[in-house]
């Protein structure tokens, strides 16, 4: 069972049934959109951190991002190097144009022995200050079977939303299943900028300590984590951080109000080979490279036009394709006829064609 309200939270301990919480579970993915991402010029030597390229606006170092909202720290002392969120310690996996970036988050526990008396607990927050966790693409996940777990945090308002987990015996248990036994998640609020998660327990896991002696809690990203009864046992020996999505947009500003500051505005590819879109996670707004073009929209030169006909998967031409800055055309060869395009009516001889080689006895 799930359950969420808009108020900072407090929960009475006591027999599951005297705790009324509404379902919640939300179901949303959003495709992510890998482009060729570039540096700024003379920040070539920053552009990688270990294993993830850093692509403008962020950077590294002074005049290689744009603000210190964008701000990386590479700390090589790792082998291979991490890259961290400006000066925190929340590492950084990966970074997308798409106004996203995955960072990693610590899993909240909540473990006991055989009489009931607590081993380890574990109540881990993530504060941020300008990106909000993404809604559509992480989901609140709670791991137990005398379990509830909630996460307290802001987005402009106090909000607390969690869920429960309960069973009786592991043979309840439905091996990736996550709907209330043995595992449950719930969605995120919109605009969410910093969490905690708390994890408490009805019975202090002493009706099934042989099988589940902890509780666990994280936020995690969408399709990183399928459940395995064996996580009921010994999650914590094998997972202490997941994946989590953020979104990161320009500024405060959304794009009609952005474009009035030219001088400031982000989307700077040049010969309109850019779009600007709104965040749908907050305020600002994240730029695009428009249709038939890829890059980086944030630097002058970033935006490259697609030679679609150099990739079939790209292009529908049936025959002749011909490329043009930012589209292309298809065309039949001589003698043929159509709209060019394997999903329309293609290239067929011309009536005439067929005549003449009908006449000199020439196959077709």
């Amino acid at each position: 069972m799930c359950y969420g309200r808009n108020a900072q939270a407090t929960l009475a301990i006591g027999s599951w049934h005297k705790v009324l919480l509404p379902l919640i579970l939300l179901w949303a993915t959003k495709a992510v959109v890998v482009v060729n991402a570039l540096p700024l010029n003379g920040c070539e030597d920053q552009y990688y951190c270990g294993n993830i390229t850093i692509p403008y606006p962020f950077g590294t170092r002074e005049g290689c991002y744009m603000n210190e909202n964008f701000l990386i720290t590479c700390n090589r002392t790792y082998n291979p190097p991490l890259a961290f969120m400006g000066k925190t310690n929340i590492n950084v996996t990966e970074i997308w144009l798409s106004g996203e970036l995955r960072v990693t988050a610590y899993v909240a526990e909540d473990c006991y022995n055989q009489t009931g008396w607590t081993t380890s607990y574990h109540d881990p927050w993530l504060r941020l200050s300008n990106f909000p966790i993404s809604n559509t693409r992480n989901r609140f996940t709670v791991i137990g079977c005398d379990t509830v777990a909630m996460i307290n945090g802001s987005s402009g308002t106090n909000y607390a939303t969690g869920c429960i987990s309960l069973c009786a015996d592991k043979k309840d248990v439905v091996e990736g299943s996550c709907f209330g036994i043995g595992c449950c998640q719930t969605a995120i609020p919109k605009g969410v900028m910093d969490f905690n998660i708390r994890v408490i327990s009805f019975y202090n896991h002493t009706t099934v300590w042989d099988f589940n002696p902890c509780s666990y809690a994280f936020v995690v990203e969408e399709g990183a984590y399928n459940f395995s009864k064996q996580d009921l046992r010994d999650f914590r020996n094998r997972t202490i951080e997941t994946p989590v999505v953020l979104n990161w947009a320009i500024g405060d500003q959304n794009c009609s109000e952005a474009k009035k500051d030219p001088q400031n505005y982000a989307c700077t590819s040049k010969d309109n080979r850019t779009v600007c879109l709104d965040s749908d996670n907050g305020k600002g707004y994240y730029c695009s490279c428009s249709k038939g073009f890829e890059g980086n929209p944030y630097l002058p030169d970033g935006c490259q036009d697609i030679d679609e006909c150099q990739n079939a998967t790209l292009s529908l031409c049936a025959q002749k394709c011909t490329n043009y800055n930012g589209t292309y055309e298809c065309s039949c060869e001589p003698g043929y006829e159509g709209d060019a395009k394997s999903d329309g009516t293609g290239c067929r001889r011309k009536p005439s064609t067929l005549i003449v080689r009908v006449a000199l006895g020439e196959k077709h």
